[in-house]
């Protein structure tokens, strides 16, 4: 809408429910600025019933509240097994309580999270669940280090200058994993610049600094690679976040 010129502030939209992949508090927060809605987050999967297993209030946007009427939900240890108490992040189970001919028992989803059994604000009782900080299958180990890429996405998204568009590469060094991550300039960073090109002082500092702070998020050394607007890749479903070319020998 920005690039053809029309104010999203401008259409009838009010609010988003947005899902199908994790996403930060920090692409919350430009979603409502930039759009002018109230976004709020979904959770469910298509093996328990789909979308509406868990959705957050407008109120208080504080976790997502579980239709506990319908399932039970538990957080273990994704290694033991072991449930985990409240407040504590792990694997998200879910039992059935009322699907007939295609109910769960102890469904292991694969998503990690929280739970939090106290009241909302808004003055619902039901449990929430955090966030979806990310998946169990999608953890990265780079040099001993656990990474998320919601983690990842976290840092970026503090960066005005910064489209909302990265992917992750992890590499084999001589001796040790490499992580690089690609971002791109916002169109309206790139205007200021008056042309893309990494090579100048402001494209530099960029680099710089946004190295600098997922060094320091994640706890080891990030080589950042700033690329053109657009060069990104896309998808229609799930964003390919991530190439790990130490598991498909590139």
């Amino acid at each position: 809408m920005e690039e053809y010129g029309i104010d999203p502030r401008e259409i009838s939209l009010r609010y988003g429910i947005l899902g199908a992949e994790p996403w930060s508090e920090a692409l919350r927060v430009q979603l409502e600025e930039r759009l002018g809605i109230d976004a709020v987050d979904i959770y469910g999967l298509s093996e328990v019933i789909g979308p509406g297993v868990a959705n957050e209030c407008r109120e208080a946007k504080d976790g997502l509240h579980i239709n506990e009427d319908h399932f039970l939900p538990e957080v273990i240890d994704p290694a033991s097994g072991d449930p985990l108490p409240p407040g504590e992040y792990g694997e998200l189970v879910f039992t059935s309580l009322t699907k007939e001919a295609f109910p769960v028992i102890r469904y292991r989803t694969g998503d990690i999270a929280a739970l939090y059994p106290e009241p909302c604000s808004c003055g619902r009782t039901l449990v929430r669940m955090s966030r979806v900080k990310g998946r169990v299958d999608d953890m990265l180990v780079v040099r001993g280090i656990n990474v998320f890429p919601s983690e990842v996405e976290y840092q970026l998204l503090k960066f005005k200058e910064l489209a909302p568009h990265y992917q992750i590469v992890i590499d084999r060094g001589r001796a040790l994993d490499r992580m690089e991550v690609w971002i791109e300039p916002a169109p309206a960073t790139v205007a200021a610049w008056g042309r893309f090109d990494p090579g100048i002082a402001p494209a530099a500092e960029l680099t710089n600094k946004t190295g600098n702070a997922l060094a320091a998020a994640l706890g080891i050394q990030v080589d950042i690679r700033l690329v053109e607007p657009g060069s990104i890749p896309r998808s229609e479903g799930k964003a390919v976040r991530v190439v790990d070319r130490r598991q498909i020998g590139v």
